[in-house]
């Protein structure tokens, strides 16, 4: 009979493949040791499995075999019974036609293996014979009691007499009974052994966790290996735009060879003529190299990118089980758990195809069990008393398991009356988390959120259920530790809802870089609401902690400098408008302030060395694609922080340093420069304007006051460096900072700008605007 599922079909194939192995293997570890007691525990534990599966998917032959080798196991572990080779001998048979019967519930092709027979030879009959000097008719009636008469006699030998006799007799009653049902005498329980000639294949691999984890860690390092591909394009398009501004600066300042030769007061230019067709022809042949160059690197990256993500995602899919793994788990508990607290209650379950990576499930199965069991426990209601309410006498209990853009949820729903916000205040004020003020300020939420406190629960009694002190506070825990997070919604008489929001695999993490003092951190997306910049006129203070509204409710704002407790300067802390994140975990908000929001990504997280074990606010690192070292954060240690950090930078303070901008003055002849300077300039809270050339520079710093100068060395009317040197003959201007920003990168280039005062000189070819706001910042 073959099974009829397919994907139970597919795992009983490796389930029994794998069992028949081991005993086989065992059984000749055996045979040579026979005092191997471990070894035969372990037979008896294989083929007890094997039992147990072909029972649940009703291959009964199976099921039939297993039991009769497994009762030899236990004569031989009792003393009862010596394993000789004969004994083994019999086993590999009983083993061949196991497999045979196997393969057949497997795919549907006939085993041709008599079971009776096999069964009869493994309890030691002897009934070998000569078929050809004995032939039997091929067809005989059988009494129609000769079928229980035969289920007697097998009966009979599983629990025989003592006397050896009686068994004797029963062989060969079985044996008779069995060439009266087939019409014949065996000369052979089954055809010959299979042929070791043929075609022999392995439809499927086990493979060990760990390596599969090592192997999906490389995949997901070859990810950030793509990224780093990505910037170098990015490099080689820098490359070219450099090469074509220098093409066009070559042609504008080029003059012809009539007014070259006018100059010169000479006719013969033919080398200065071969020089300029020399230095097009290197120019040209440079531009194509570097186009050809890019547009290579460009196929290249986009062919990684593809095999790439296919490779980690194929070896992501083979850790990812359904969860039904787990949800098939639970129906059980539920029915004995009801059974026990006289309830009646009703599982139902959605979503058992959701898939989501085998760690996450091996960890989340005792968090639902937990929530299952305190469902039961806590929240729903007796029969009697959901009638009076008007409810069903039944409950019900909804597991329920969806995908959404970038997680798993899994909810546990009950039916029942739900939290008792009344009992966590008692609670919570005989445990003194919080007086009554303060309970009298929080909203329903907030209270709710109190049955997540280690150790908090409103049972006054202990029993083997509820009320040991072991409660929410662990499920919280670890769905942190798979770095999801815990949502709670109740409505009193209504029943209870927790949601689990789960990352459908754990090798990689999404996560928003951000700067702090002129370092990066990731923050994991899956606690990121939203992403913006607010103006500090939109700041106001509560009970001393800086607030904004979001969305109609206030929401408490922080520095991640502070939450890290890092030593930032408060003027790096002047922005025009500043970067918030907005962070959410269950029913908490909070905003957090940064330096800067720089890019998302994928990232592989390095765990933290034994050293560094559970460091606050800190889940691992990554390495990002430039190799520079970024430590993740930890959102629910960032929450706990935010209560009880303290605020670097006031609101007064913060509005004092937006009012007060250092003022800029930024001479540039080119537009598109001048307009990308100032917006970065602006975009960090510094007040600029602008001037056309050296000339109109000098005009307006004459007539203004400036913190400093940020200025283009070739310019018409007045060029940097003369700027520079005019600016200097004031004794005024002996402390203003002049920062040159130029194409001109020779040595010399920069001597005659320190010579003529400035305090720094940045070239455009390698142009970094960190670099520009980092000199400011050290100079003003």
């Amino acid at each position: 009979m073959m099974i009829e599922d397919e994907e139970l079909r597919n795992l009983y194939k490796v389930a029994s493949s794998e069992h028949i192995h081991k005993i086989e293997a065992g059984i000749l570890r055996l045979e040579k040791n026979p005092k191997d007691t471990a070894q035969l525990e372990e037979l008896l534990r294989e083929a007890h499995s094997l039992k147990g599966d072909s029972r649940m998917l009703g291959v009964s032959d199976v099921e039939t075999l297993i039991h009769q080798i497994e009762d030899i196991f236990v004569n031989v572990k009792k003393g009862e019974t010596i394993l000789t080779s004969d004994l083994c001998d019999r086993l590999y048979q009983g083993l061949d036609a196991v497999t045979k019967i196997a393969h057949e519930a497997i795919t549907g092709e006939p085993a041709n293996v008599e079971v009776f027979y096999t069964l009869a030879q493994l309890m030691g009959a002897d009934i070998a014979c000569d078929v050809e000097s004995n032939p039997m008719p091929t067809e005989m009636p059988l009494p129609e009691t000769q079928g229980n008469d035969l289920d007697a006699m097998f009966a009979d030998l599983e629990n025989p007499p003592l006397a050896p006799e009686a068994v004797t007799i029963a062989e060969s009653e079985v044996e008779a009974l069995m060439n009266r049902q087939w019409g014949r005498r065996a000369t052979d329980p089954q055809p010959d052994n299979v042929p070791i000639e043929g075609d022999y294949q392995i439809d499927t691999l086990r493979v060990d966790s760990s390596r599969l984890d090592r192997l999906l860690t490389q995949a997901s390092e070859l990810m950030v290996t793509k990224g780093r591909f990505s910037d170098r394009t990015r490099d080689l398009q820098a490359v070219q735009s450099l090469w074509e501004e220098w093409k066009r600066e070559a042609f504008s300042s080029r003059i012809t060879f009539d007014e070259l030769e006018r100059r010169l007061q000479t006719p013969d230019l033919l080398p200065i003529q071969k020089f300029y067709h020399q230095v097009d022809k290197r120019l040209e042949q440079l531009g194509i190299a570097i186009a050809q160059l890019k547009n290579a690197t460009y196929d290249d990256t986009a062919r990684l990118e593809i095999i790439s993500n296919d490779l980690e995602s194929g070896i992501r899919t083979l850790r990812l089980l359904p969860m039904s793994t787990i949800f098939n788990l639970l129906p059980r508990s539920v029915r004995d758990l009801s059974k026990q607290l006289g309830k009646e209650v009703e599982l139902i379950v959605e979503g058992g195809d959701i898939l989501a990576d085998k760690q996450i499930l091996e960890a989340i199965k005792a968090p639902l069990g937990h929530l299952i069991r305190n469902a039961i426990d806590h929240g729903i209601e007796s029969p009697r008393e959901r009638q009076i309410q008007g409810k069903p006498a039944i409950a019900t209990i909804r597991l329920r398991a969806y995908q959404s853009a970038s997680s798993v949820c899994i909810e546990v729903q009950d039916d029942g009356q739900g939290i008792d916000t009344e009992a966590i205040k008692r609670t919570a004020l005989e445990r003194r988390l919080h007086t009554e003020a303060e309970l009298a300020t929080m909203s329903t939420a907030q209270i709710q959120s109190l049955i997540f406190t280690p150790g908090f629960s409103t049972r006054s009694s202990v029993s083997e259920i509820s009320g040991r002190g072991v409660g929410l506070d662990v499920v919280r825990a670890n769905v942190e530790r798979l770095k999801g997070s815990l949502q709670l919604e109740s409505t009193p008489g209504q029943g209870c809802l927790f949601r689990f929001i789960l990352k459908p695999s754990l090798a990689t993490t999404y996560v928003v870089i951000v700067e702090v003092d002129r370092t990066t951190y990731a923050l994991p997306l899956d606690s990121v609401q939203t992403m913006l910049l607010i103006s500090p006129e939109n700041i106001f203070a509560i009970e001393g902690k800086q607030t904004m509204m979001f969305k109609g409710e206030p929401i408490s704002l922080v520095w991640l400098a502070d939450l890290l407790e890092l030593s930032v300067p408060v003027t790096t802390k002047s922005f025009k408008n500043l970067p918030c994140i907005i962070m959410q975990i269950g029913t908490e908000r909070l905003g957090v302030l940064v330096d800067a929001l720089l890019e998302q990504q994928d990232i592989v997280m390095k765990p933290q060395s034994k050293l560094l074990q559970r460091v606050r606010n800190i889940a691992g690192a990554t390495i990002r694609g430039n190799g520079e070292v970024c430590m993740i954060l930890h959102p629910p240690d960032l929450f706990k922080s935010a209560k009880q950090g303290n605020i670097s930078v006031s609101v007064q303070e913060l509005s004092q340093q937006v009012q007060i901008k250092p003022k800029i003055l930024l001479c540039d002849d080119s537009i598109p420069i001048r307009t990308q300077l100032k917006r970065i300039l602006e975009g960090y809270g510094y007040d600029v304007t602008p001037a056309v050339d050296g000339q109109d520079g000098f005009t307006k710093l004459r007539s203004g006051k400036f913190d400093a100068v940020v200025s283009d060395v070739q310019m018409p009317n007045l060029d940097g460096l003369g700027l520079t040197t005019r600016i200097r003959q004031f004794r005024e201007y002996d402390e203003l900072p002049i920062v040159l920003i130029t194409t001109l990168a020779s040595d010399e280039d920069k001597r005659l700008g320190a010579q003529a005062g400035a305090n720094a000189y940045l070239t455009k070819g390698n142009f970094d605007q960190r670099v520009l706001l980092d000199t400011l910042r050290r100079l003003i």
